[in-house]
Order: structure tokens, then C-alpha cells, then sequence
């Protein structure tokens, strides 16, 4: 696991209420919906069955990359995996200071809670099959609210070299 690597709240302070859509412990209560949908194996339809597997750890560098990227497709008001004049994934990962092996992102935009998106991701094969991924190990999600008040969200998820 990366040294910036948290469980639990350890990383509070790097959340903020515009970077979290203002939802009392987000971290805590993102980390928890992840996982406990990890715990169980699943079918995640055309991406194939994945059998259960192990936690993942939530990491503070990939956090300000998801939080990056939501505030650009907020601001923008386009969910995008690579905004114009963005660079890609893999790129963003890095320059917040992750070094990767594996890397994987999940958008959203419209969904006003932890529920609703982490079902949205679930009932699509190819999320699905990024959340129960059992190479990667590390996560951060962000929710950025947009001036019209739609939210959107980024998922980065990734394993460390």
C-alpha cells in the first residue's frame, strides 16, 4: 500500500465540504459503500461474475485527482472522462503524485447521494467491474456540486507500483 494510503477518517482533512458535496462523513460513508459491495461477489453483467474480495484502502493523492476532476465537470457542466485540454487518467494519477501500476475511474453527474451513484456504478458492467476489481487497492471518490446544483462525481481507483 502507498505511504498516503488511509483507512477509516485518518484523512479527513484533505476533504472538503466543496470537494465532498457537503455530505456529513463522506469519507467514512463512501469507504463503507465500496466495500461492503467488494464483501459480496456479484455479476457485474457483460464484464463478467467477480467473486469477493479484499477492502480497499482510501488514498489521499488519488483523492485530489477525483477532486480535480470533478470540479472541471461541474465547472464545465459535462460528465467526461477526459474534459478538452484535460490530459488523460493516467496522467492526472500521476501528477497528483501517485505512482500506479493499475488504475481505473468511474463519472457520474445527477446523482444527489452516496446510494443512488454507488448504485448507478453497480447496475453498469463496465463500474461494476472497476469497484470489484480485485487488482486495484486504493480509492478516492469526490462529489462537486455545480453551479445549477447538479452533482457530479469521479471515482479513482488504482494499485500503487
Amino acid at each position: 500500500m502507498a505511504d498516503d494510503a488511509v483507512a477509516g477518517t485518518a484523512a479527513a482533512s484533505t476533504t472538503s465540504a466543496g470537494t465532498t458535496c457537503s455530505i456529513t462523513g463522506f469519507q467514512a460513508t463512501m469507504l463503507q459503500a465500496i466495500n461492503t459491495r467488494r464483501a459480496t461477489a456479484r455479476s457485474c453483467g457483460t464484464s463478467g461474475s467477480f467473486a469477493a474480495t479484499t477492502a480497499l484502502a482510501w488514498n489521499a493523492k488519488l483523492f485530489s485527482a477525483a477532486a480535480a476532476h470533478s470540479g472541471e465537470m461541474a465547472r464545465l457542466g459535462r460528465t467526461e472522462h477526459q474534459l478538452t485540454g484535460e490530459a488523460a487518467l493516467g496522467a492526472r494519477i500521476t501528477a497528483a503524485g501517485y505512482g500506479w501500476s493499475a488504475v481505473a475511474e468511474n463519472i457520474a453527474s445527477g446523482y444527489g447521494s452516496i446510494d443512488t451513484v454507488m448504485s448507478g456504478w453497480m447496475d453498469s458492467a463496465g463500474h461494476c467491474a472497476n469497484v470489484m476489481n480485485p487488482a486495484l487497492t486504493e480509492v478516492a471518490v469526490s462529489c462537486v456540486a455545480a453551479s445549477d446544483g447538479t452533482l457530479y462525481w469521479t471515482m479513482d481507483l488504482a494499485a500503487p507500483r
